[in-house]
């Protein structure tokens, strides 16, 4: 069976092939009845449009990159959560993702050529640590770029996150009102935005509440929230709550906990950042600030598309699930 063309679609909507063009590709100069049958004809007949001819008419691609920096340790959920909150967004705009994952230098050049060549529309940028030269490179592009959470001091890029500071002082408050005394933290990198500004909620609250910080150092993974917990008890064997910068430290404090022979919430308090959906089967359930992944991923597609104008950053609050563990 013959593919549907162009010539069909124009005679069903009876319009000249030139406007029945114009109507595929996009055009604005059109007026709506007549766009509205051409399209109709199109859903009619099941005709595909030639895309590599409409990107040469349209000087667009319909692809949307997203660029992943670093990516983070397979184990964690909250990125394959944010590829499918921006995938079906995407979708939705009638767009498609194309993931690139960069983790090398020769990785940071290939996309920074990719992108500047015009294989993509825009690009959504998940760039974490201080050093990653892609901002910047992304920056001197002339595409639109967005960043998911907020980029390094250096490099002036829009973008979307959520309340980090607030929700860590969300969590440490929790603690403080449920009458803990000594309440430690477990830190992120402090290359990181994230761990940056979690931890000084952390310290913001204690600092008002005139209580002295007590922190370790971890890298965002079960196994460094575990060591993290061991030193703490160390440090300060008369804590009795830590708020962990991510639920997999806090995963992981857990088992040191138990490993230790402190109960959960009885001796030590626990509280979690991300909301990750483990945080609800741990023993006991884990009490989380929850990252709002999938609003904040709609504000960016809305940012990067045109269809919302920001003038300032996009910030979405973080709210404190609280369940068994404090």
């Amino acid at each position: 069976m013959r593919r549907p063309t162009l010539e069909a679609v124009a005679a069903r909507a009876g319009v000249s092939r030139a406007t029945a063009s114009r109507v595929v590709n996009g055009s604005e100069a059109v007026h709506a009845q007549i766009r509205d049958a051409v399209l109709r004809a199109v859903d009619e007949l099941g005709y595909v449009p030639n895309s590599a001819a409409r990107s040469l008419v349209t000087r667009r691609t319909d692809s949307i990159g997203l660029v992943v920096s670093e990516p983070p340790a397979a184990e964690d959920p909250l990125f394959s959560v944010l590829v499918r909150a921006v995938s079906r967004e995407l979708e939705h705009a009638g767009k498609q993702v194309v993931l690139m994952l960069a983790s090398s230098p020769a990785a940071y050049a290939r996309i920074e050529r990719y992108v500047a060549g015009g294989h993509v529309d825009g690009v959504i940028l998940v760039s974490t640590h201080g050093a990653d030269p892609l901002p910047a490179a992304l920056a001197r592009t002339q595409l639109p770029v967005v960043s998911y959470g907020r980029p390094v001091a250096t490099v002036s890029l829009p973008y979307c996150d959520s309340d980090n500071v607030g929700g860590a002082r969300a969590a440490a408050r929790h603690l403080l009102d449920r009458g803990r005394r000594r309440v430690a933290a477990i830190a992120g990198p402090p290359d990181m935005p994230a761990g940056r500004d979690r931890l000084a909620g952390y310290r913001d609250v204690l600092s008002a509440a005139d209580r002295r910080s007590l922190v370790a150092m971890g890298d965002f993974t079960r196994e460094s929230g575990a060591a993290a917990m061991r030193q703490l008890l160390l440090d300060g064997p008369d804590l009795d709550a830590v708020f962990a910068a991510t639920d997999l430290m806090a995963i992981g404090a857990l088992h040191t906990l138990r490993r230790m022979g402190r109960r959960v919430p009885g001796d030590v308090a626990v509280v979690g950042f991300d909301d990750i959906e483990e945080a609800r089967y741990t023993d006991p359930p884990l009490t989380s600030v929850r990252t709002p992944v999938a609003a904040v991923a709609k504000a960016i597609v809305e940012r990067l598309l045109g269809q919302a104008r920001f003038a300032e950053p996009t910030v979405l609050p973080a709210d404190l699930i609280v369940r068994e563990s404090s």
